[in-house]
């Protein structure tokens, strides 16, 4: 479960040109829901994605973690509850590799390497075992039909497969939660069909979904069981699927 408090992020704090993305925002995320954050480019979707998975903090309210990894948190458990604003950086850096698989919109994947060095760059950091995280990649690559391309530089793949490679990257290391920003923005139809049902699995997998978006593919589907509509840095509405 994640929590979000009276959540508001400003940059530039007591400047001229202070600017809030995020105002004061509350959420209650159940694990295992697929979600969908909605609403016009400027309106904090990304910025609120960020805050969620430990990329950057608050200006003021609180974010709490609950029936989540915690590692490294002296005394913690799966089931303990743990506020994520306070902590030092060390432990969201820990709880971020350990708890988040991020999509970005341009898939932010390293151009030079190959798609299977891609995928394991997640994992290095870790400290589990190379031949490991090798096997757990090669075996995503195998899930997703772009096994034939591991050794292929990223540059010379297709939108598609692309855009399984980018999936791949974010499961390397297990994690409990997906977060994927603005995944569909440069994909046809028929690709943004593709990852939607492709997410789908894995949350029936138990896996908690979030997605920011303005596309209609996405927010309209019948697949998210929530979709939270923003506007100016606030939620203007929620919607939940039967």
């Amino acid at each position: 479960m994640i929590e979000l408090c009276a959540i508001t992020k400003s940059f530039a704090v007591g400047l001229p040109y202070q600017l809030t993305a995020v105002r004061d925002v509350s959420l209650v995320i159940e694990q295992g829901q697929f979600v969908v954050i909605k609403g016009p480019s400027g309106s904090g979707k990304t910025t609120l994605l960020t805050l969620i998975g430990c990329m950057a903090r608050p200006t003021s309210g609180r974010i709490m973690l609950r029936g989540l990894p915690h590692p490294g948190l002296p005394g913690s458990a799966d089931s303990a509850e743990v506020e994520i604003t306070s902590l030092p950086e060390r432990f969201l850096t820990a709880i971020r590799r350990a708890t988040f698989g991020f999509i970005f919109q341009h898939f932010n994947l390293v151009r030079g390497i190959t798609v299977l060095e891609n995928v394991m760059l997640p994992a290095y950091p870790t400290g589990e075992p190379y031949e490991l995280f090798r096997s757990r990649a090669l075996q995503l690559l195998e899930l997703f039909s772009i096994s034939r391309h591991a050794a292929t530089p990223v540059d010379r793949l297709s939108g598609g497969e692309t855009q399984r490679v980018a999936i791949a990257r974010a499961l390397i290391n297990n994690p409990k939660v997906i977060i994927a920003d603005e995944p569909t923005a440069h994909l046809d139809s028929g690709l943004s069909s593709e990852f939607m049902e492709i997410l789908s699995t894995f949350q029936a997998q138990g896996k908690t979904v979030l997605i920011a978006s303005h596309d209609p593919l996405v927010y309209e589907s019948s697949i998210p069981d929530m979709v939270v509509q923003m506007r100016d840095g606030a939620i203007t509405g929620i919607t939940r699927q039967q």
